[in-house]
Protein backbone atom coordinates (compact mmCIF):
# COMPACT_ATOMS: atom_id res chain seq x y z
CA UNK A 1 0.00 0.00 0.00
CA UNK A 2 2.77 2.43 0.67
CA UNK A 3 5.00 1.75 -2.47
CA UNK A 4 1.53 1.77 -4.37
CA UNK A 5 0.70 4.89 -2.72
CA UNK A 6 4.01 6.64 -3.68
CA UNK A 7 4.62 5.61 -6.95
CA UNK A 8 0.96 6.87 -7.79
CA UNK A 9 1.31 9.82 -6.54
CA UNK A 10 4.57 10.24 -8.28
CA UNK A 11 2.95 8.99 -11.95
CA UNK A 12 -0.03 11.42 -11.80
CA UNK A 13 1.52 14.55 -10.27
CA UNK A 14 1.04 17.08 -9.94
CA UNK A 15 -2.73 15.95 -10.08
CA UNK A 16 -2.86 12.99 -8.23
CA UNK A 17 -3.09 13.80 -4.48
CA UNK A 18 -2.08 12.13 -1.67
CA UNK A 19 -5.57 10.46 -0.91
CA UNK A 20 -6.05 9.77 -5.01
CA UNK A 21 -2.92 7.97 -4.56
CA UNK A 22 -4.26 5.76 -1.62
CA UNK A 23 -7.58 5.25 -3.08
CA UNK A 24 -5.99 3.90 -6.33
CA UNK A 25 -3.97 1.59 -4.60
CA UNK A 26 -6.51 0.55 -2.37
CA UNK A 27 -9.24 -0.05 -5.08
CA UNK A 28 -6.41 -1.61 -7.32
CA UNK A 29 -5.21 -4.27 -4.80
CA UNK A 30 -8.88 -5.21 -3.50
CA UNK A 31 -9.77 -5.82 -7.24
CA UNK A 32 -12.66 -3.46 -7.44
CA UNK A 33 -10.82 -1.16 -9.91
CA UNK A 34 -14.07 0.98 -10.21
CA UNK A 35 -11.57 3.60 -12.75
CA UNK A 36 -8.46 5.43 -12.98
CA UNK A 37 -8.26 7.93 -10.35
CA UNK A 38 -5.25 8.68 -11.51
CA UNK A 39 -5.10 8.74 -15.04
CA UNK A 40 -2.70 6.53 -16.69
CA UNK A 41 -3.69 7.33 -20.06
CA UNK A 42 -0.53 9.49 -20.52
CA UNK A 43 1.58 6.73 -18.91
CA UNK A 44 2.06 3.08 -20.07
CA UNK A 45 4.52 2.65 -17.89
CA UNK A 46 2.10 3.85 -15.09
CA UNK A 47 -0.37 1.16 -16.28
CA UNK A 48 2.68 -1.59 -16.06
CA UNK A 49 3.39 -0.17 -12.36
CA UNK A 50 -0.39 -1.41 -11.77
CA UNK A 51 -0.55 -4.49 -12.87
CA UNK A 52 2.50 -5.15 -10.31
CA UNK A 53 0.70 -3.51 -8.02
CA UNK A 54 -2.30 -6.08 -8.41
CA UNK A 55 0.01 -8.97 -8.70
CA UNK A 56 1.77 -8.60 -5.53
CA UNK A 57 -0.97 -7.05 -4.00
CA UNK A 58 -3.48 -10.00 -4.34
CA UNK A 59 -0.59 -12.27 -3.37
CA UNK A 60 0.08 -10.26 -0.24
CA UNK A 61 -3.49 -10.40 0.78
CA UNK A 62 -4.47 -13.93 -0.29
CA UNK A 63 -1.70 -14.78 1.58
CA UNK A 64 -2.89 -12.73 5.09
CA UNK A 65 -6.04 -14.25 4.47
CA UNK A 66 -4.86 -17.83 4.58
CA UNK A 67 -2.86 -17.50 7.42
CA UNK A 68 -5.49 -15.57 10.02
CA UNK A 69 -7.91 -18.03 8.35
CA UNK A 70 -5.15 -21.18 9.11
CA UNK A 71 -4.66 -19.15 12.56
CA UNK A 72 -8.64 -18.77 13.32
CA UNK A 73 -9.32 -22.69 12.76
CA UNK A 74 -6.71 -24.04 14.16
CA UNK A 75 -7.25 -22.08 17.97
CA UNK A 76 -10.49 -21.72 19.90
CA UNK A 77 -12.72 -22.44 16.86
CA UNK A 78 -11.14 -26.02 15.99
CA UNK A 79 -11.40 -26.79 19.64
CA UNK A 80 -14.59 -25.64 19.97
CA UNK A 81 -15.95 -27.51 16.90
CA UNK A 82 -14.06 -30.77 18.00
CA UNK A 83 -15.38 -30.49 21.48
CA UNK A 84 -18.77 -30.45 20.36
CA UNK A 85 -18.57 -33.04 17.94
CA UNK A 86 -16.86 -35.18 20.53
CA UNK A 87 -19.95 -34.58 23.12
CA UNK A 88 -22.39 -35.60 20.38
CA UNK A 89 -20.88 -38.60 20.06
CA UNK A 90 -20.60 -39.30 23.52
CA UNK A 91 -24.48 -38.60 23.75
CA UNK A 92 -25.00 -40.80 20.89
CA UNK A 93 -23.07 -43.73 23.67
CA UNK A 94 -25.11 -46.15 25.96
CA UNK A 95 -23.95 -49.35 28.12
CA UNK A 96 -20.11 -47.94 27.91
CA UNK A 97 -17.56 -47.57 30.33
CA UNK A 98 -16.06 -44.32 31.79
CA UNK A 99 -12.22 -44.29 33.17
CA UNK A 100 -11.55 -41.62 35.30
CA UNK A 101 -8.04 -41.01 35.02
CA UNK A 102 -5.52 -41.77 31.80
CA UNK A 103 -2.20 -42.97 33.28
CA UNK A 104 -0.74 -45.90 33.88
CA UNK A 105 -2.86 -47.92 35.68
CA UNK A 106 -6.14 -46.20 33.39
CA UNK A 107 -4.17 -46.09 30.53
CA UNK A 108 -3.49 -50.32 30.94
CA UNK A 109 -7.60 -50.38 31.59
CA UNK A 110 -8.59 -48.27 28.47
CA UNK A 111 -6.17 -50.43 26.72
CA UNK A 112 -8.20 -53.65 27.75
CA UNK A 113 -11.39 -52.10 27.16
CA UNK A 114 -10.10 -51.46 23.40
CA UNK A 115 -8.85 -54.59 22.66
CA UNK A 116 -12.22 -56.49 23.98
CA UNK A 117 -14.11 -53.79 21.83
CA UNK A 118 -16.23 -51.96 24.46
CA UNK A 119 -17.31 -48.71 24.02
CA UNK A 120 -15.27 -46.21 26.33
CA UNK A 121 -14.98 -42.39 27.47
CA UNK A 122 -11.89 -40.87 28.82
CA UNK A 123 -12.15 -38.10 31.64
CA UNK A 124 -8.69 -36.80 32.65
CA UNK A 125 -7.88 -33.63 33.96
CA UNK A 126 -3.70 -33.20 33.09
CA UNK A 127 -3.62 -32.09 29.22
CA UNK A 128 -0.30 -33.67 29.35
CA UNK A 129 -1.18 -37.68 30.31
CA UNK A 130 -4.29 -36.88 28.03
CA UNK A 131 -2.28 -35.82 24.86
CA UNK A 132 0.20 -39.04 25.83
CA UNK A 133 -3.13 -41.35 25.36
CA UNK A 134 -4.63 -39.71 22.46
CA UNK A 135 -0.79 -39.89 20.39
CA UNK A 136 -1.31 -43.94 20.63
CA UNK A 137 -5.45 -43.67 20.23
CA UNK A 138 -6.31 -40.39 18.29
CA UNK A 139 -10.01 -41.92 17.69
CA UNK A 140 -10.54 -42.16 21.62
CA UNK A 141 -13.81 -40.43 22.76
CA UNK A 142 -12.34 -38.06 25.88
CA UNK A 143 -13.09 -35.02 28.09
CA UNK A 144 -10.37 -32.63 28.91
CA UNK A 145 -12.13 -32.45 32.64
CA UNK A 146 -11.72 -33.35 36.56
CA UNK A 147 -13.72 -36.57 36.93
CA UNK A 148 -14.84 -35.53 40.61
CA UNK A 149 -17.26 -33.12 39.13
CA UNK A 150 -20.71 -33.67 38.93
CA UNK A 151 -20.69 -31.72 35.45
CA UNK A 152 -17.84 -33.74 33.80
CA UNK A 153 -19.53 -37.01 34.73
CA UNK A 154 -23.07 -35.94 33.41
CA UNK A 155 -20.78 -35.30 29.86
CA UNK A 156 -19.71 -38.53 29.81
CA UNK A 157 -22.52 -40.17 30.06
CA UNK A 158 -22.69 -41.26 33.38
CA UNK A 159 -26.34 -42.04 33.58
CA UNK A 160 -26.18 -44.45 30.49
CA UNK A 161 -22.78 -45.95 31.57
CA UNK A 162 -22.26 -49.45 32.22
CA UNK A 163 -19.49 -49.06 34.66
CA UNK A 164 -17.36 -46.37 35.92
CA UNK A 165 -13.21 -47.01 36.68
CA UNK A 166 -11.59 -44.32 39.37
CA UNK A 167 -8.06 -44.81 38.43
CA UNK A 168 -6.38 -41.59 39.58
CA UNK A 169 -3.24 -42.11 41.38
CA UNK A 170 -4.89 -40.33 44.06
CA UNK A 171 -7.18 -42.54 46.59
CA UNK A 172 -8.59 -39.40 47.73
CA UNK A 173 -9.27 -38.44 44.06
CA UNK A 174 -10.48 -41.70 43.49
CA UNK A 175 -13.27 -42.02 46.72
CA UNK A 176 -14.93 -38.46 45.66
CA UNK A 177 -15.30 -39.65 42.59
CA UNK A 178 -17.43 -43.18 43.21
CA UNK A 179 -19.47 -40.66 45.60
CA UNK A 180 -20.32 -38.47 42.94
CA UNK A 181 -21.52 -41.20 40.93
CA UNK A 182 -23.45 -42.96 43.39
CA UNK A 183 -24.90 -40.03 44.20
CA UNK A 184 -26.05 -38.74 40.36
CA UNK A 185 -26.42 -42.54 38.92
CA UNK A 186 -26.58 -45.09 42.31
CA UNK A 187 -26.97 -47.89 39.76
CA UNK A 188 -23.95 -48.19 37.63
CA UNK A 189 -20.98 -50.05 38.92
CA UNK A 190 -18.49 -47.92 40.01
CA UNK A 191 -14.30 -49.45 40.13
CA UNK A 192 -11.99 -47.61 42.38
CA UNK A 193 -8.09 -48.19 42.82
CA UNK A 194 -6.08 -47.55 45.92
CA UNK A 195 -2.91 -47.70 46.58
CA UNK A 196 -3.20 -48.27 50.52
CA UNK A 197 -5.82 -50.99 51.08
CA UNK A 198 -6.88 -49.61 54.45
CA UNK A 199 -8.85 -47.40 52.75
CA UNK A 200 -11.02 -50.22 51.16
CA UNK A 201 -13.93 -49.69 53.84
CA UNK A 202 -13.54 -45.98 53.26
CA UNK A 203 -14.03 -46.55 49.84
CA UNK A 204 -17.04 -49.21 50.37
CA UNK A 205 -18.97 -46.53 52.46
CA UNK A 206 -17.80 -43.82 49.42
CA UNK A 207 -19.83 -46.95 47.18
CA UNK A 208 -17.02 -48.24 45.47
CA UNK A 209 -18.50 -51.75 44.35
CA UNK A 210 -15.31 -53.21 43.61
CA UNK A 211 -11.71 -52.22 45.29
CA UNK A 212 -8.62 -52.84 43.48
CA UNK A 213 -4.97 -51.92 45.15
CA UNK A 214 -2.42 -52.77 42.68
CA UNK A 215 0.67 -52.85 45.14
CA UNK A 216 -1.31 -56.01 46.41
CA UNK A 217 -2.51 -57.55 43.67
CA UNK A 218 1.13 -56.72 42.39
CA UNK A 219 2.34 -59.08 45.21
CA UNK A 220 -0.28 -61.63 44.93
CA UNK A 221 0.96 -61.94 41.30
CA UNK A 222 4.37 -61.84 41.85
CA UNK A 223 4.12 -65.08 44.49
CA UNK A 224 1.53 -66.54 41.98
CA UNK A 225 5.05 -66.69 39.49
CA UNK A 226 6.41 -69.28 41.92
CA UNK A 227 4.29 -71.31 43.19
CA UNK A 228 1.78 -71.55 40.32
CA UNK A 229 3.64 -70.70 37.54
CA UNK A 230 1.76 -72.90 34.70
CA UNK A 231 -1.55 -71.02 35.60
CA UNK A 232 -0.19 -67.54 35.54
CA UNK A 233 1.31 -68.22 32.23
CA UNK A 234 -2.16 -69.39 31.30
CA UNK A 235 -3.91 -66.17 32.19
CA UNK A 236 -0.93 -64.32 30.48
CA UNK A 237 -1.20 -65.54 27.28
CA UNK A 238 -5.00 -64.71 27.38
CA UNK A 239 -4.46 -61.27 28.29
CA UNK A 240 -1.54 -60.75 25.60
CA UNK A 241 -2.94 -62.70 22.69
CA UNK A 242 -4.10 -60.50 19.51
CA UNK A 243 -7.20 -62.06 19.25
CA UNK A 244 -8.40 -60.64 22.39
CA UNK A 245 -9.48 -64.11 24.11
CA UNK A 246 -11.04 -63.40 27.85
CA UNK A 247 -12.16 -65.19 30.32
CA UNK A 248 -15.84 -63.45 29.99
CA UNK A 249 -19.08 -63.18 31.83
CA UNK A 250 -21.87 -62.59 30.53
CA UNK A 251 -25.57 -61.81 32.02
CA UNK A 252 -28.73 -63.66 30.83
CA UNK A 253 -31.14 -60.37 30.61
CA UNK A 254 -34.43 -60.56 32.31
CA UNK A 255 -37.39 -61.31 30.69
CA UNK A 256 -35.79 -63.88 29.17
CA UNK A 257 -37.63 -67.68 29.74
CA UNK A 258 -36.28 -70.20 31.14
CA UNK A 259 -34.61 -72.77 28.72
CA UNK A 260 -31.63 -75.84 28.80
CA UNK A 261 -28.28 -74.49 28.16
CA UNK A 262 -28.21 -76.04 25.00
CA UNK A 263 -31.01 -74.82 23.68
CA UNK A 264 -29.80 -71.27 24.11
CA UNK A 265 -26.31 -71.60 23.66
CA UNK A 266 -25.42 -73.82 20.41
CA UNK A 267 -21.31 -75.02 20.33
CA UNK A 268 -18.80 -72.59 18.93
CA UNK A 269 -15.59 -72.50 18.17
CA UNK A 270 -15.28 -68.67 19.19
CA UNK A 271 -16.77 -69.38 22.75
CA UNK A 272 -16.70 -72.48 25.71
CA UNK A 273 -18.74 -71.75 28.08
CA UNK A 274 -16.65 -72.47 31.72
CA UNK A 275 -19.49 -72.10 34.61
CA UNK A 276 -22.77 -70.47 35.17
CA UNK A 277 -23.39 -68.38 38.37
CA UNK A 278 -27.12 -67.90 39.87
CA UNK A 279 -28.60 -67.45 43.11
CA UNK A 280 -25.10 -67.22 44.90
CA UNK A 281 -24.53 -70.87 43.37
CA UNK A 282 -21.95 -71.81 40.81
CA UNK A 283 -22.42 -74.65 38.43
CA UNK A 284 -19.09 -75.47 36.72
CA UNK A 285 -18.53 -76.94 33.31
CA UNK A 286 -22.98 -77.64 33.13
CA UNK A 287 -24.17 -79.85 30.94
CA UNK A 288 -26.65 -79.06 27.96
CA UNK A 289 -29.63 -79.86 30.39
CA UNK A 290 -28.82 -77.39 32.76
CA UNK A 291 -31.41 -74.80 32.87
CA UNK A 292 -30.61 -70.83 32.24
CA UNK A 293 -32.86 -68.52 34.47
CA UNK A 294 -32.59 -64.49 34.14
CA UNK A 295 -30.55 -62.50 35.86
CA UNK A 296 -27.75 -65.71 36.10
CA UNK A 297 -24.16 -64.86 35.08
CA UNK A 298 -22.06 -67.08 32.25
CA UNK A 299 -18.80 -67.59 32.44
CA UNK A 300 -16.85 -67.99 29.21
CA UNK A 301 -13.85 -68.22 27.26
CA UNK A 302 -14.24 -66.36 24.39
CA UNK A 303 -12.82 -64.25 21.93
CA UNK A 304 -14.99 -60.05 21.64
CA UNK A 305 -16.32 -61.81 18.44
CA UNK A 306 -17.73 -64.68 20.65
CA UNK A 307 -18.76 -62.45 23.47
CA UNK A 308 -20.78 -60.46 20.73
CA UNK A 309 -21.94 -63.53 19.30
CA UNK A 310 -23.12 -64.91 22.79
CA UNK A 311 -24.88 -61.26 23.69
CA UNK A 312 -26.51 -60.95 20.19
CA UNK A 313 -27.85 -65.15 21.15
CA UNK A 314 -29.44 -63.99 23.83
CA UNK A 315 -31.38 -60.77 23.27
CA UNK A 316 -32.73 -62.65 20.22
Amino acid sequence: MAVGTLGYHAIGSPQASWIDSFYMTFITVATIGYSEVVDLSAHPYGRLFTVAISVVGIATMSYLFSTFLALLIESDLNATLRRRRMERHIAALSGHYIVCGIGRVGGNVAEELLATRRPLVVIEKSQEALDAWLERHPGCLYLHADAADDEALRRGGLSRAAGVFAVTADDSHNLMVALSVKLLAPQVRVVVRLHDIRNADKARRAGADEVVSPDFTGGMRIASAMVRPHVVNFMDQMLRTEEGTRIEEVLVPEGLPVQALGQLLPRSPRYMLLALHEQGRWHFNPGEDQPVRPGASLVLMASAEGRLEVESLLLA
